[in-house]
């Protein structure tokens, strides 16, 4: 399974975000968090490397910033170094899924 994401972070990172470099870090977000990680936090902005995550709450916060490294290293796999580091900010009006 390892070597399957793997390789699609690496189709991803090729085909999707070396055309679009300045929008990279923000498309690249759910591909490195995972599905289930992705449905509840958003991607808001990049900028100055500082990619800027939108999470439900405390909570959320703390978990995703206990695999801060990951993520960054996720990021640096897909979008390139340009990330130098993220930010988790509580906004649980954005993270909300549209009815």
């Amino acid at each position: 399974m390892q070597h399957a994401r793997a390789t699609l972070r690496q189709i991803f990172a090729e085909k999707v975000c070396v055309p679009s470099a300045a929008e990279a870090p923000l498309l690249a977000w759910p591909v490195v968090c995972g599905a289930a990680v992705a449905q509840k936090t958003r991607a808001l902005s990049f900028v100055d490397g500082v990619l800027l995550v939108a999470v439900p709450d405390i909570a959320w916060r703390a978990q995703l910033q206990s695999m801060y490294q990951q993520y960054l290293s996720g990021l640096h796999q897909v979008a390139g170094k340009q990330v130098k580091s993220i930010s988790f900010v509580v906004a649980p009006h954005v993270t909300r899924p549209i009815e």
